[in-house]
């Protein structure tokens, strides 16, 4: 992987979080302008880092748990740049711009890695896998984002102590924003867990392993299949959904980089 591109990458996100806390701080709804537009900066140089990393060889294994995590937060930059392109959601930065600058900071100072025999063997499987599974885990976090956002705004309206100048977006903004986010997210959490039952199935010949970031990441699924049938089976509501998008992505971060950091 290329490092110096993910240093400069997270210096550019550090620079988006800085502006993205200074127009909640002051407030400063025009910061919030600067943020989006430094993200859009950082996303550019993000993607420069991933193309100078397939042109390196032998490229660095794009299995390993860095590179995974920096995936997800560039695919969660260029979502949330999305959204905000058409809805009211810049103040969304507050929480993109810092996991985004933890998630390239982090790749910067891992050392490379050898590929592992199992991706080498399967690398169809084991590239689709990382992929399906970085874009669920980044949509998914921009649901738990949204969802924290839209619980303190609407706890301070139920508080009738308005906004105080803060530039948080409406709540059926960031609601949308929590359904999208939340469906297409738990889609391609299923076809990550899914082309990685179909790794496993070509590397070691079963549909299942024992290692404890599998288990959990299927935990982790399991969770945010009830929380869909309860928002859109069960009726609901914006508030409790909102918690629960929180809640999950907690479990599912943990399933994917804190069982990955302690085994």
């Amino acid at each position: 992987m290329n490092l110096d591109l993910h240093a400069w990458t997270a210096a550019v996100y550090l620079a988006a979080a800085l502006a993205a806390t200074l127009a909640v701080a002051l407030p400063a709804p025009r910061a919030n302008r600067w943020a989006v537009g430094i993200l859009v900066v950082g996303a550019a140089v993000h993607a420069l880092a991933f193309l100078q990393l397939h042109r390196q060889e032998p490229p660095p294994p794009l299995t390993g748990l860095p590179f995974v995590v920096s995936l997800a937060a560039w695919m969660a930059v260029l979502f949330f740049l999305g959204a905000a392109r058409f809805a009211r959601l810049a103040a969304l930065a507050v929480l993109v711009a810092p996991a985004a600058f933890l998630g390239a900071f982090a790749t910067s100072l891992a050392a490379p890695a050898a590929a592992s025999l199992a991706a080498r063997t399967s690398p169809a499987w084991s590239h689709a896998h990382v992929l399906l599974a970085s874009g669920g885990l980044a949509l998914l976090g921009v649901a738990g984002g949204a969802g924290l956002l839209y619980v303190v705004h609407h706890g301070r309206i139920k508080a009738k102590r308005g906004l105080g100048g803060l530039p948080l977006p409406p709540l059926e903004a960031l609601d949308r924003v929590n359904v999208v986010a939340l469906s297409v997210g738990f889609l391609l959490l299923s076809l990550g867990v899914l082309t990685g039952v179909m790794w496993v199935r070509a590397t070691q010949g079963g549909f299942w392993t024992s290692d404890p970031h599998a288990s959990a990441t299927l935990v982790a699924w399991a969770i945010y299949a009830v929380l869909l049938v309860a928002r859109f089976g069960a009726g609901q509501g914006a508030r409790r959904s909102a918690l629960s998008a929180v809640a999950g992505f907690a479990v599912l971060l943990f399933a994917v980089v804190g069982v990955g950091l302690l085994t």
